[in-house]
């Protein structure tokens, strides 16, 4: 299964992350903060970003984007529409509003609940994850879960920003992970 670091794009992921804003001790004292809505406000920047994304899944018959709450309904939408796919939010307890099926799992300190509508997916349905940043992995992990238990076929997690120095791609091994910009630390 071909991971990120095997395929190439014609993507300069230089400028790509020229256009992001690095912000230290935020949120707190020692971490250093990939702010990426400067690159959304460069036009040049997210029409490269999608189509980028977007080209590791041409002709892979997705029917569905999965973006998580919040970030992953930025780039989920409009990556839906490049891929001819509908989008589904997957969001935080009690926000959709008809009957969900929901996912716990576990933070670095405490725990976090993932929901999606229960008629979202239809077995069998190819379904592609989308999210600004993988880090740790849970909530990717949890998502590709909820889509599971629902019949979903996952045909891959696709992340913006990677902070490679996290691994959070161990949780999500078994399944085709693309990252487009990579942090190291």
């Amino acid at each position: 299964m071909a991971t990120s670091a095997e395929r190439t794009t014609s993507v300069d992921c230089d400028l790509l992350k020229s256009l992001i804003r690095e912000v230290p001790d935020f949120p707190k004292k020692g971490i250093l903060f990939y702010d990426i809505t400067t690159l959304l406000k460069d036009k040049r920047g997210l029409a490269t970003l999608i189509d980028a994304l977007a080209q590791n899944y041409i002709g892979k018959n997705i029917d569905l984007i999965l973006g998580m709450e919040a970030r992953g309904f930025i780039f989920g939408p409009a990556l839906a529409y490049r891929l001819n796919a509908g989008f589904i939010p997957v969001r935080k307890p009690g926000k959709l509003p008809a009957e969900t099926t929901k996912y716990d799992y576990a933070l670095e300190y405490g725990t976090n609940t993932l929901e999606i509508h229960k008629d979202a997916i239809r077995k069998g349905e190819r379904v592609l994850i989308v999210d600004d940043l993988l880090a740790t992995g849970g909530t990717a992990e949890a998502t590709a879960k909820l889509a599971s238990s629902l019949g979903a076929e996952i045909v891959g997690l696709s992340f913006v920003v990677e902070l490679d120095f996290l691994n959070g791609r161990k949780k999500l091994a078994g399944h085709d992970v693309f990252s487009l910009l990579h942090y190291q630390s």
